[in-house]
């Protein structure tokens, strides 16, 4: 397989995943491999993952949960954490996504909600500039540079006013920070948006690439879904090798998160993304020729952009050839104080809480979204849940048999995830022994040894029970009353 050797500083890589921690073990030619930071510990990592640092395999920590789209500033303990696990696992970099994963709270007064997934952020000045005050916030707590990845999309917001490769060559140019770039995300994103791959990657600051993520999907609902549980499609292939002629990059990696097929098919895989990066090579007058939009002109901000950034230690300045004529640009008036970026911070998160309600606690749809869409993502959000409740509970489905599914989506259409999945499964078993379910006393008494043992108190009794339901009517009514007051504007003092 010498002719396939990818020359790249990473190389061709895989997604650690316990299901096929022997099989990546074993495939050949694996380069570095790359594990969900929130499936590990720092002070007990898995024997798979040791026994690949021993023989020098790179290991990349990929975090999902720090939401540094969100309008809040990141959470200092989820930093801690992620910081600890990339000591632990001597890596390179870290990783992390363009998104946000919860909304509420505090700054907007609205109950706080987690989605259970990435969502986009909206392409604005605002949420650039949260974006990128939240980066700096995360690379000054990490030890090693930090990268962040461009994620799928089923919706697109309303009165957008960046394209996706000027947001993100703003961003770099502003903070210095690298890009994963997913190319099975431009797919998907190409599929339901309508964004031409070719264009976004024509536009990309390509000097700060850190890797590439590589995954499979499939259409359901009339949309793409970029679901890591299936065979990388040839369109997916085709963005790759069309990423690869303009610059060589650092490293490629297969992601798959479900349905893992034999080892044989994941080994196949990998020699077509290293046939596929063979077979690209990089054309030089294209390497560095992104970041600039059609024309060569970036758009004229109204409020005027920050100032852009030096780059961190450890980070890659923005490459000349490539960063936007500023002088096409106005600049951005100094603040008199912190007010306006509390006030650009709640115009953020008003509208994100907004949309993150009406998905998962069936508000209204915010202004301007395709209705039908919505749905289709709020499916989709419902279903992630009952996955991976499944998984972090494998005891659940195993005692409900068939029941598990369609009576955990009856529960998530009313009870929003406000406290991870481990709560979340918690919530769900009490809700249904509340109900007296399920009717077989059998597996009622099972379940409720399961809740009793993991929730350290009695099973819930009849005064508990109303408690209970006095709960779900304020929640219930506290939810619907955010939907209703919408994107109103917020105090800055």
């Amino acid at each position: 397989m010498g002719d396939l050797k990818d020359p790249a500083e990473l190389g061709v890589g895989i997604g650690w995943r316990p299901e096929i921690a022997e099989a990546v073990e074993a495939l050949p030619g694996v380069d570095w491999v790359e594990v969900v930071a929130e499936n590990i510990c720092a002070d007990h990592l898995p024997d798979s993952l040791r026994r690949l640092r021993a023989r020098g395999t790179t290991v990349v920590p990929h975090g999902v949960s720090l939401g540094l789209g969100g309008a809040d500033r990141p959470d200092a303990g989820r930093l801690a954490s992620l910081a600890e696990k990339a000591e632990a696992l001597g890596a390179p970099l870290v990783t992390e996504h363009i998104a946000f994963v919860r909304a509420g709270g505090p700054l907007t007064a609205t109950p706080l909600l987690e989605a259970g997934h990435l969502l986009p952020v909206p392409r604005t000045w605002d949420a650039l500039d949260v974006l990128c005050e939240n980066v700096r916030i995360a690379q000054d707590a990490l030890p090693v540079p930090l990268a962040l990845e461009n994620i799928a999309a089923l919706v697109a917001w309303p009165g957008e006013e960046l394209t996706e490769g000027q947001f993100l060559s703003e961003l770099v140019e502003r903070t210095g920070v690298r890009l994963l770039i997913d190319v099975a995300n431009l797919h998907t994103n190409h599929v339901n948006r309508g964004e031409d791959p070719a264009e976004a990657l024509a536009s990309l600051p390509v000097e700060a690439l850190a890797y590439v993520h590589v995954a499979g999907g499939l259409e359901r609902d009339g949309v793409w879904h970029d679901t890591h549980a299936h065979p990388v499609p040839g369109a997916v292939l085709d963005i790759l090798a069309d990423l690869s002629s303009r610059v060589t990059p650092p490293g490629v990696l297969l992601e798959r998160d479900d349905h893992f097929p034999p080892p044989e098919e994941l080994a196949a895989e990998l020699t077509t993304i290293r046939r596929t990066l063979a077979a690209a090579r990089p054309r030089p007058l294209l390497i560095g020729a992104g970041a600039r939009v059609s024309g060569g002109a970036m758009p004229t901000r109204p409020a005027a952009a920050a100032p852009a950034a030096s780059a961190p230690p450890g980070h890659p300045p923005a490459d000349p050839r490539t960063a936007p004529d500023r002088a096409e640009r106005p600049e951005r008036p100094e603040h008199a104080g912190t007010a306006g970026t509390r006030a650009v911070r709640q115009r953020v998160g008003v509208a994100e809480a907004a949309l993150l309600s009406a998905l998962v606690a069936g508000t209204p749809a915010p202004e301007g979204f395709d209705v039908r869409r919505l749905g289709v993502q709020s499916r989709a959000l419902a279903g992630k849940r009952a996955d991976v409740v499944a998984k972090v509970a494998p005891e659940l489905p195993e005692i409900l048999g068939d029941d598990y599914r369609p009576a955990f989506l009856a529960y998530a259409r009313s009870r929003p995830m406000t406290d991870g999945y481990r709560h979340d499964a918690l919530d769900f078993v009490e809700g249904l022994l509340v109900a007296g379910r399920p009717e077989d006393a059998a597996a009622r008494r099972r379940l409720t040894d399961w809740w009793r043992e993991r929730a350290g108190v009695r099973p819930p009794g009849p005064a508990a029970r109303l408690a209970h339901r006095v709960r779900g009517v304020v929640r219930d009514a506290a939810s619907r009353a955010a939907g209703r007051r919408g994107p109103v504007e917020v105090s800055g003092s």
